[in-house]
């Protein structure tokens, strides 16, 4: 069976499973957002700097739409389908690769939500969007050494861990860094 790939910017995912839904981020969501992106916490193994007042990050909400229409990236709220208006993180889909048929995820979670699956279940709804309905081949995400729950979260969704790539990145905030990468094939899944 031939699976036809398509760009993840033909159109805006909205990605529904059973208990959590990933959609555009709305004006409306700049609380919820502030509270993410304000958070210490979140950004000690990711390098995305932290945010410290609400006109960055209302700048921030134009950028994604303003990213997506670039087919730089792609930013979801990820919401609880009992509080669909309200973000309990983000989850992103960046440097797509058409020669490879690959893209790279990320993902953070308001600290209230950590260790309820959520990022778990986020990373399943992505890959399966991304794999199944898109076609894509290679979904790969990079993640710093001491950070062992998103291992634990990739690993739990049947990412292998290919290696570590030692001083192989510089990220804001972090200077230069080690990271771990891991990948998931389409092959590697039941389409």
């Amino acid at each position: 069976m031939i699976i036809l790939s398509k760009s993840p910017f033909e159109q805006f995912p909205y990605i529904v499973t059973d208990e959590i839904t990933l959609r555009k981020i709305l004006a409306s969501d700049l609380d919820s957002l502030f509270e993410i992106y304000s958070n210490e916490k979140l950004f000690q193994y990711t390098p995305v700097v932290l945010r410290k007042n609400k006109d960055t990050v209302t700048n921030m909400i134009g950028h994604f739409e303003r990213d997506f229409n670039k087919k730089k990236g792609i930013f979801l709220g990820i919401c609880l389908n009992s509080e669909p208006d309200h973000i309990v993180g983000v989850a992103e889909i960046f440097d797509y690769f058409a020669d490879v048929n690959m893209v790279t995820i990320g993902y953070r979670l308001n600290h209230c939500y950590w260790s309820k699956g959520i990022a778990t279940k986020t990373v399943k709804g992505m890959t399966d969007y991304l794999l199944k309905e898109i076609g894509i081949n290679r979904v790969q995400a990079f993640v710093m050494p001491d950070n062992i729950k998103s291992q634990n979260v990739l690993q739990r969704n049947g990412f292998t861990k290919e290696g570590l790539i030692r001083q192989g990145y510089h990220w804001k905030g972090h200077g230069v860094v080690d990271l771990i990468l891991f990948s998931l094939l389409r092959s590697d899944v039941e389409i």
